[in-house]
């Protein structure tokens, strides 16, 4: 329990009605779960405005409404508090409640368009094998230390992410490490947050449904940066042509890492196999079993993080050697045919085209690759087309197929995606709506020593059609077509 007046700390009130120590035993910001001696927090959403709400959190017994608009008529006994922003506000507040759990940890956040989760799992796994009690916020699932818990989202909302902080806290972790989505900036997410550092891993073509703009959408990973504090670091990937602008107006210490180009931690692929590839980090050698230009940069950008952490190289490098992919990040399955499916969460074209590379840089002699590839409904449509060139461009044979259609048509999004292909990339694709047999086909088409991508949904477990969430797992449906039950992945 808290006094309103501590939770409000550090917040630009502009007015208060009511009593300002009243007691807060929890704080919400959707009116259904208000309580007595609940703040309810009306922010403004791209589908709901809060304000709209006041009267059901009043209904349920909220006692202190925390707001931007004043509604007339205030009921007596009810504490108002006007501010500026409520969005942020609730960061602030939410932080404020659980004693500030940031400041107890060194939190490290990363932004960009992909290889987020891939670089924050490995990061955790790192510190938890350095020895430390390490926290872990990630699109698959959030950890304390050993203990798992499920996500929901590729950032929480404020009030679940302070609490999960807290509980990090409370356990003895030491170190956590975050995604941080473009979404949650945007919503201000991360309001109240104290970090030590922030990576930047790279921005491509994503989340335009969001934001409309590609310029808007690096306005809002920019914001991460500009927010952090002196005395933090700020991490940026030199090859990605946009890391300079994110850091135009940070007070961070700026520190880049570069496979392609001159930068304070650099590596390079010197040999690349089917199993892993040997890369030269820091200038020392060390064999990993991840493939692709695309996984020396997050290995990279582990390494750089750990070494701003204070970890000494030879134990990064030595424990780097021991880790494996990341779940539905370029897991592979064998089957006794001699037929090898990959299956990976790439559901941009810049992810597709690095996997897909990647691909090609260890298939054998003459042997082909099939694709299986989807675009989610209800989201970005301009990358739709620009996905299917890439993948049919990049393939022997190309399955159109769902993602999760959600509350579109299946047909229409694969439709979508076919405007971007050619007269040739059409002769060598094929739609199948159905993700199931669409997989189960390209499967049966592959010959020993082919390859089929699988790619879109990587760790999901279920599709989401027409608001129902099926189960449904790529990575099972292939181990089972396999005849099999393990994956190389941890």
């Amino acid at each position: 329990m808290k006094k309103l007046s501590e939770v409000l700390k550090s917040i630009e009130v502009v007015e208060i009605s009511g009593d300002r120590d009243a007691p807060v035993a929890a704080i919400t910001f959707n009116s259904l779960s208000a309580t007595p001696q609940s703040a309810f927090v009306a922010v403004k959403g791209s589908h709901a405005d809060g304000h709209d709400f006041i009267p059901q959190a009043l209904s349920n017994g909220a006692g202190i409404i925390v707001c931007e608009t004043i509604p007339a008529g205030i009921p007596a006994g009810i504490t108002f508090v006007k501010v500026k922003d409520s969005a942020r506000a609730l960061g602030i507040m939410a932080s404020n409640f659980y004693d500030n759990p940031s400041s107890r940890l060194k939190l490290v956040g990363i932004t960009g368009t992909n290889g987020k989760t891939t670089t924050v799992t490995l990061l955790y796994r790192l510190f938890m094998a350095l020895g430390y009690k390490t926290g872990c916020l990630s699109t698959i699932r959030n950890y304390i230390g050993q203990k798992t818990v499920g996500a929901t989202h590729t950032t929480p909302d404020p009030v679940q992410l302070h609490g999960l902080l807290k509980e990090m806290a409370d356990a003895g972790c030491r170190y956590a490490f975050m995604e941080v989505s473009s979404h949650a900036l945007a919503q201000q997410r991360v309001a109240g947050l104290e970090f030590a550092g922030g990576i930047f891993s790279n921005i491509t073509h994503d989340h335009l449904d969001y934001h409309k703009t590609f310029d808007e959408y690096i306005r809002a990973k920019k914001r991460f940066f500009d927010n952090l504090p002196s005395g933090s670091f700020a991490l940026i990937n030199g090859d990605d042509r946009n890391g300079k602008i994110m850091v135009q107006n940070t007070k961070a210490t700026i520190k880049t890492f570069g496979v392609k180009s001159m930068a304070d931690f650099k590596a390079r692929i010197i040999e690349s196999h089917a199993d892993g590839m040997l890369l030269s980090i820091d200038q020392t050698e060390v064999w990993t079993r991840f493939l692709g230009a695309f996984n020396a940069s997050n290995l990279l950008a582990v390494f750089a993080t750990a070494r701003l952490l204070g970890q000494a190289k030879e134990d990064i490098l030595r424990i780097i050697s021991q880790l494996e992919s990341v779940e539905g990040r370029f897991q592979y399955l064998k089957s006794k045919e001699g037929v090898t499916a990959i299956i990976d969460y790439a559901h941009t074209p810049d992810a597709l085209e690095n996997v897909l590379s990647t691909l090609h840089q260890i298939r054998p002699p003459e042997k082909r690759i099939i694709t299986v590839v989807g675009a989610g409904g209800n989201r970005d449509k301009t990358k739709r087309p620009i996905m299917a060139q890439v993948a049919a461009g990049m393939s022997d044979r190309l399955i159109l197929t769902s993602d999760n259609p959600r509350d579109e048509e299946p047909d229409e999004i694969i439709a979508d995606m076919k405007q971007g292909l050619n007269e040739e990339q059409s002769l060598k694709t094929i739609a199948i709506a159905d993700r199931r047999e669409a997989i189960r086909s390209a499967c049966l088409m592959a010959g020993q020593g082919d390859m089929v991508l699988i790619a879109g949904k990587g760790h999901e477990n279920y599709q989401e059609i027409r608001g129902v969430k099926y189960p449904f797992s790529d990575l099972d449906f292939v181990a089972e077509l396999f005849g099999q039950t393990k994956t190389n992945a941890q």
